[in-house]
C-alpha cells in the first residue's frame, strides 16, 4: 500500500513518527560534538584505583600514562636501555687501557733430579789436567764431607709484582676510545628513536580504542531512535496504519544495531588487550572470573578524547631543517665516522709499540732467596705484517666508501619521508573535511526523508537506509578524526615538537 494512498488517516500515523525524527537529529548533532569535545581533564595517576568492598578495582588511563608505562615495560625499550649501559662500560673497558697494567706473578717448581750439575770436566774439557783435578777432588770429597760435582736447579720458588704502561700502542688506544664515545652516542641516538616509534604505536592502539568507543555511541544512540521507531510502528500497524511489511523492517534494523554493538564491544576489548600488552598492564579478560587484584577489562577506561583539531599549516617546519636534526641523521653520520677511526685503529697494528715497565720480588732457585727489582722498556716493530696491513686498509677503505654512499642515499630517504609525513598530514585534513561534509549532507538527507515520510511521499525503507548513511558517515568521520590526530603527531614526533 502506498503511503501517498493513505489519505486523511495517514496524517495520524505521521503523527506519531513526528517524534522518532527529533531523536535522529540529536543523534547526529551528538556525533558531531563528540568528535570535536574538549579533552577530558586526566591529572590523577595511573595507579589510583577505586575499589569498593566486594568490588574489582578501576583504572583510568591517559595517552600519556599509556606512553610512561611503555617507557617502564616494553621488551625493546628495556633492551635499548640495557644497550646504552653496555656502550658505557665498553667505553670505560677502553679507557682502561690507558692506565698501567699491573700483575702479580708467581712460580715454583721441584724436579726428581737437579736440572743443572756441574763437575771438573763441565769446567775444564776433557783432559789429562782436568781428570788428575777431578781426582784429587773425589778423594778429598769423601775426607772432608762435600759432593764434588755442584748439583742446583732442583727446586725453586719466584714471586713477583709487574707493572706495565703503554707509552704508544699505533693510536690504537686513543683511536679505541673515540670509536667507544661514539658507540655510547650512536645507542643513545638508537634508544630515543625507539622511543618515538614506540610512542607512535602507543597512540595509534590508544586512539583505535576510543574510535571503537565512539562508534559504540554513535549505534547507541541509533539503537534508542530504531527502538523507539519500533514502538511506534507497532502501535500503528495494530491500529492498521502501517503494514506488517513496515514493522519487519524495523525489525530487521535493530537487529542489526544490535549485532553491530556485540561486534564493537568485542573489538573494543581486543583493541584494549592490545594495548594494555604493548604498555604492560594487567587486566581481567573474563566477567564471569572475579579477580579482586585485577580491574576487569571493560573497568579500565581511557580518559583522553579528541581535542579541537586544527589546521595543519600551522605545524609545518622546512624538510630539510627537519630531516637534518632527526636522530637517524646523526646515526648517519656517526657510522661513516666509526668506519674511519677503524681504518686508523686497522693501520695503528702496523706501527711500531713502546711500552716501559717495572718488577720487584723474591726469588730463590739456587738456595740463595733474595729480594729484587729491575725497570725496562719494550719496543716492537711489526716487519712481516705490512702486506697483510696493506689489505686490511684496503677493505676498510671500501667499507668507508660504502658508508659515505649510504649516507649520501639514505639521508635523501630521510628528506622523502619527511616529506611524505607532511603530505599524508594534509591528505588526513582534506578527508577529514570531506568526512565532515558528508555528515552534513547525511544529516539533510534523514531531515528530508523525514519530511517526505511525514507527507506520505516516502517509504519507510528509505528513512531507515538515510539513517544507515548517517551512521556510515558519522563511522567515517570518527575515523577521519583519528586518522587525522595520529598524522599530526606522527609529523610532531618527527620535527621533535
Amino acid at each position: 500500500m502506498s503511503f501517498i494512498s493513505m489519505g486523511a488517516g495517514n496524517y495520524m500515523l505521521l503523527s506519531l513518527f513526528l517524534s522518532v525524527l527529533v531523536p535522529a537529529d540529536m543523534v547526529a548533532q551528538e556525533v558531531r560534538e563528540t568528535a570535536a569535545a574538549a579533552k577530558e581533564a586526566s591529572s590523577a595517576p595511573v595507579d589510583t584505583c577505586a575499589v569498593e568492598a566486594g568490588s574489582a578495582p578501576e583504572m583510568d588511563l591517559s595517552l600519556e600514562d599509556c606512553r610512561r608505562l611503555a617507557l617502564e615495560n616494553r621488551a625493546d625499550l628495556l633492551n635499548a636501555t640495557l644497550d646504552v649501559y653496555a656502550a658505557r662500560a665498553q667505553k670505560q673497558e677502553a679507557l682502561a687501557e690507558y692506565f698501567p697494567k699491573v700483575s702479580v706473578n708467581a712460580f715454583t717448581f721441584y724436579a726428581f733430579d737437579p736440572m743443572l750439575e756441574l763437575g771438573v770436566t763441565d769446567i775444564f774439557g776433557k783432559s789429562d789436567f782436568s781428570y788428575n783435578l777431578q781426582n784429587i777432588i773425589s778423594s778429598l770429597a769423601h775426607q772432608m764431607g762435600f759432593d764434588p760435582v755442584y748439583s742446583t736447579l732442583e727446586r725453586g720458588v719466584s714471586a713477583t709484582v709487574s707493572v706495565m704502561q703503554p707509552v704508544y700502542a699505533g693510536g690504537r688506544i686513543v683511536n679505541g676510545n673515540r670509536l667507544a664515545s661514539l658507540g655510547v652516542e650512536a645507542a643513545g641516538l638508537q634508544r630515543n628513536i625507539r622511543e618515538r616509534t614506540a610512542g607512535e604505536e602507543v597512540e595509534k592502539e590508544y586512539w583505535q580504542v576510543i574510535s571503537l568507543e565512539e562508534k559504540m555511541k554513535t549505534l547507541d544512540g541509533l539503537q534508542e531512535l530504531v527502538d523507539t521507531l519500533y514502538k511506534d510502528v507497532s502501535s500503528a500497524c495494530a491500529a492498521g496504519l502501517a503494514t506488517e511489511n513496515d514493522l519487519l523492517q524495523v525489525k530487521l534494523k535493530r537487529n542489526e544495531l544490535r549485532s553491530g554493538k556485540i561486534q564493537v564491544r568485542n573489538g573494543i576489548r581486543l583493541a584494549k588487550m592490545n594495548l594494555f600488552n604493548s604498555i604492560g598492564v594487567r587486566y581481567n579478560p573474563y566477567s564471569t572470573v572475579p579477580n579482586d587484584s585485577i580491574p576487569y577489562i571493560d573497568d579500565i577506561r581511557l580518559t583522553d578524547r579528541l581535542d579541537s583539531l586544527a589546521a595543519p599549516d600551522g605545524f609545518y617546519r622546512p624538510e630539510e631543517e627537519v630531516a637534518a636534526s632527526l636522530d637517524e641523521s646523526r646515526l648517519l653520520e656517526i657510522s661513516v665516522q666509526s668506519k674511519r677511526l677503524e681504518k686508523k685503529m686497522a693501520m695503528g697494528e702496523a706501527l711500531p709499540q713502546i711500552g716501559v715497565g717495572a718488577s720487584y720480588g723474591y726469588t730463590d732457585l739456587i738456595n740463595d732467596g733474595r729480594m729484587n727489582g729491575a725497570v725496562y722498556a719494550m719496543v716492537r716493530i711489526p716487519l712481516s705484517d705490512w702486506g697483510k696491513t696493506a689489505r686490511k686498509m684496503q677493505r676498510y677503505d671500501y667499507q668507508l666508501q660504502k658508508a659515505q654512499n649510504d649516507k649520501e642515499y639514505l639521508d635523501a630517504q630521510l628528506l622523502l619521508q619527511v616529506r611524505k609525513l607532511w603530505l599524508d598530514l594534509e591528505a588526513a585534513w582534506d578527508r577529514l573535511q570531506v568526512a565532515e561534509e558528508s555528515v552534513d549532507v547525511a544529516q539533510a538527507s534523514v531531515d528530508n526523508l523525514g519530511a517526505y515520510y511525514r507527507a506520505g511521499m516516502s517509504p519507510l525503507s528509505e528513512l531507515l537506509q538515510a539513517q544507515s548513511q548517517l551512521r556510515q558517515a558519522s563511522d567515517e568521520y570518527i575515523d577521519q578524526c583519528i586518522a587525522y590526530r595520529t598524522a599530526l603527531q606522527a609529523y610532531l614526533d618527527m620535527t621533535g615538537e
